[in-house]
């Protein structure tokens, strides 16, 4: 199977050039911006072309989310209509567009674990792009699984995990915010779940799926935050303060935990606990 992979220089992408070393039956094809600008059109199509895939990831995006408040062209341009490039391009050749969406297209105004079929409400103009990015997907319809993510780490690129070893390095005290409540997600478990969909996903069937996926469990940023420095035997000591401490120009749901029954029923996949993940990220950096 050929695997057409975008974003490939992201958290994401990263993840997947390294499962990909252990999945030598398939023919993957890395392509970050330097290679392939997803909003072009024509270079797009000629990248179809040209590695004829089954599947299509797409992990590019534009997720500067305190900047796409100030710049929205820019999210709205890559978030909505790339995706819609690459919806058409899949379409077209008749390729499963693997799609990765975000927990921000919902205002986190509710107090149990969002489902697939609860409504979006996206408080923010990142939330806002990538809403519009699936529901354009949905309307030019390709065969399509959306799976939708949340507080994404990784070794690679920057995350709130890196930047919590790094302070937590240089300082003995810090501040973290308690009243945001979520699930931290390795990229290494998401790219595997992508792999294991991309791999057993049937062919001759036209998908119209949206899908949610982090590790199991929940926390506040000031739960995971504790738990990087334990992990990582740092001695900086962690004090749980509110969001109004911290403003941001871009609001952040207060409760964006995902329900994974669906992707666990649909596609028997085996979702790790968080923190059983963020050890074992640790563990490798070290």
């Amino acid at each position: 199977m050929n695997i057409l992979v975008t974003g490939s220089n992201g958290q994401l992408g990263r993840e997947l050039q390294e499962l990909s070393r252990l999945l030598p039956a398939h023919r993957f094809f890395f392509h970050d911006l330097q290679e392939l600008d997803i909003t072009e059109s024509s270079a797009v199509m000629s990248a179809v072309a040209r590695c004829q895939p089954s599947v299509l990831i797409n992990a590019a995006a534009y997720t500067a989310v305190d900047r796409a408040e100030r710049d929205p062209e820019s999210a709205f341009r890559v978030n909505r209509n790339g995706a819609g490039v690459l919806a058409s391009a899949c379409r077209e050749a008749g390729v499963l567009l693997l799609h990765v969406s975000t927990d921000y297209v919902f205002d986190g105004n509710r107090p149990t674990p969002y489902r697939e079929s609860d409504s979006p409400s996206p408080s923010s103009v990142y939330g806002r792009s990538k809403l519009q990015g699936e529901q354009l997907i949905g309307e030019i319809d390709p065969s399509h699984i959306i799976v939708r993510t949340s507080w994404l780490y990784s070794p690679y690129g920057a995350n709130f995990v890196k930047t919590m070893l790094r302070l937590g390095a240089e300082k003995s005290e810090l501040q973290v915010v308690f009243d945001q409540t979520g699930t931290p997600t390795s990229a290494a478990d998401l790219a595997g779940a992508l792999l294991e969909i991309a791999g057993h996903h049937d062919p001759s069937r036209h998908y119209r799926q949206t899908y949610h996926y982090s590790n199991e469990g929940t926390a506040s940023w000031y739960d995971f935050a504790c738990a990087v420095m334990e992990l990582s035997g740092l001695e900086c000591r962690i004090l749980p303060v509110d969001s109004s401490c911290y403003p941001q120009e871009a609001p952040r749901p207060s409760y964006s935990v995902l329900d994974k029954s669906a992707i666990k029923r649909d596609w028997g996949i085996r979702i790790p606990y968080w923190r059983d993940s963020l050890a074992a990220m640790l563990s490798n950096q070290s």
